[in-house]
C-alpha cells in the first residue's frame, strides 16, 4: 500500500520513524501547508495518510479516490471530517496512551517552576541581580512547597490518575472534579465548584468539548477561594486567556503555567504573552507529550495499528 506522512517535523529529528509493515510505497514530508490543492496533490494516490495536525476536510477527502485510512499521530481527531470519512468508508485511527509518563512529569515541571518562581530566580542568578545584591541568597519572591497543598484535577483519565500518584508522593491532597453542574457520580469525585473553592492548584487534563470550552473563565475564577495556581496541559481553549490576564492583575489567582494555547503557535497579540515576565507564569510550546520515550512509544503503537489495517485488507 502507498502511505504519505504529511508532517514528520512534528516529531524530533533524532527519533526514528520507519515505515510501518505493509507499506511498500512511503513518502514523507516535513510539513504540509494548509492548502487543499497541495494536500490533494500529495495524497491523491495514497491509500493511507499519516498526519498529526493537517486539517483533512470534506473538500480534500472527496478528492482522494484511493484513500482507505487516515492514521493520526495524536489522540485528538478534530482535524478530520469524520462524517465525510464515514460516508466513504474511510477508517480513521488515533494513537492513545503514549504520553502517560511524559505529560504528568511535564505537569509537575510546570507546577514546581511556578510555585517556586523558577524562571524568576534563574534570571536573577544569571543577569547580575544576585551579584549586585551581594547576599548569599535571594528571596524577594515567596517560594511555596507542594506538600500539604490541595490539588484539584479536572479530568480523571490515565494522565490525571498518574498526576494524582505523583501529587500523593509530594504530600498533596487530591480532589477530582466532577463535570461542571453535575452531582458527583461517586465518592471519588467532588463537585466542580467545591474543587474550585478548595484547591491551591488546579490542573487541567480534560478534552476540549463544547462543555469544556473556556471552562476556566471570569465566572469560574470567581469561585476560586484560595487564589490557586492554574496548570493547563489539556487544550488552550479550555481556558479563557483574557480571564487569566484579568485574574492575575487582580490577584485572584497565584499564577498560570501552560503547555497549550488557543491558537498554536500563539499570535503576537495573544494576551497571555504579556505575562511572560510574571514570576509565576511559565509557558512551554505544546511539547508536554513529547519526551523521547513517548515519541518512540507513539510510533510503535501507530505502526501496530497501520500494519494491522494492511493485513486485513
Amino acid at each position: 500500500m502507498k502511505a504519505v506522512f504529511l508532517d514528520r517535523a512534528t516529531f524530533s529529528d533524532n527519533v526514528a520513524l520507519p515505515a510501518p509493515d505493509g507499506i511498500d510505497d512511503y513518502t514523507v514530508y516535513d510539513s504540509t501547508p494548509q492548502d487543499d490543492d497541495i494536500i490533494v496533490e500529495r495524497c491523491v494516490h495514497a491509500d493511507i495518510i499519516i498526519t498529526n495536525k493537517v486539517i483533512l476536510n470534506r473538500a480534500v477527502i472527496d478528492r482522494l479516490p484511493n484513500l482507505k485510512l487516515i492514521q493520526l499521530t495524536a489522540t485528538g481527531m478534530n482535524n478530520v471530517d469524520m462524517t465525510a470519512c464515514d460516508e466513504r468508508g474511510i477508517a480513521v485511527k488515533n494513537v492513545a496512551g503514549y504520553s502517560v509518563d511524559s505529560v504528568p512529569e511535564h505537569t509537575f515541571m510546570l507546577m514546581l517552576t511556578a510555585m517556586r518562581a523558577g524562571v524568576h530566580y534563574h534570571r536573577q542568578a544569571t543577569d547580575g541581580t544576585w551579584q549586585a545584591d551581594g547576599r548569599f541568597c535571594l528571596l524577594d519572591t515567596p517560594i511555596f512547597d507542594l506538600a500539604g497543598r490541595t490539588l484539584g484535577i479536572v479530568g480523571k483519565g490515565a494522565i490525571g490518575q498518574k498526576v494524582e500518584q505523583i501529587a500523593t508522593a509530594f504530600g498533596m491532597t487530591v480532589l477530582y472534579a466532577e463535570r461542571a453542574g453535575k452531582p458527583p457520580r461517586d465518592d471519588s469525585y467532588t463537585a466542580f465548584d467545591d474543587v474550585l473553592a478548595r484547591s491551591d492548584v488546579i490542573s487541567l487534563h480534560c478534552p476540549l468539548t463544547d462543555d469544556t470550552h473556556h471552562l476556566i473563565n471570569d465566572k469560574t475564577i470567581g469561585k476560586m477561594s484560595k487564589t490557586p495556581l492554574i496548570i493547563n496541559v489539556a487544550r488552550g481553549a479550555v481556558v479563557d486567556s483574557g480571564a487569566v490576564v484579568r485574574a492575575l492583575a487582580n490577584d485572584r489567582i497565584l499564577g498560570y503555567a501552560t503547555d497549550v494555547f488557543e491558537q498554536e503557535p500563539p499570535p503576537a497579540d495573544e494576551p497571555l504573552l504579556a505575562l511572560k515576565d510574571h514570576p509565576r507564569v511559565f509557558f512551554t510550546p505544546h511539547n508536554a507529550w513529547g519526551s523521547e520515550n513517548a515519541q518512540n512509544r507513539l510510533w510503535a503503537i501507530l505502526c501496530e495499528r497501520v500494519s494491522g489495517f494492511t493485513k486485513n485488507r
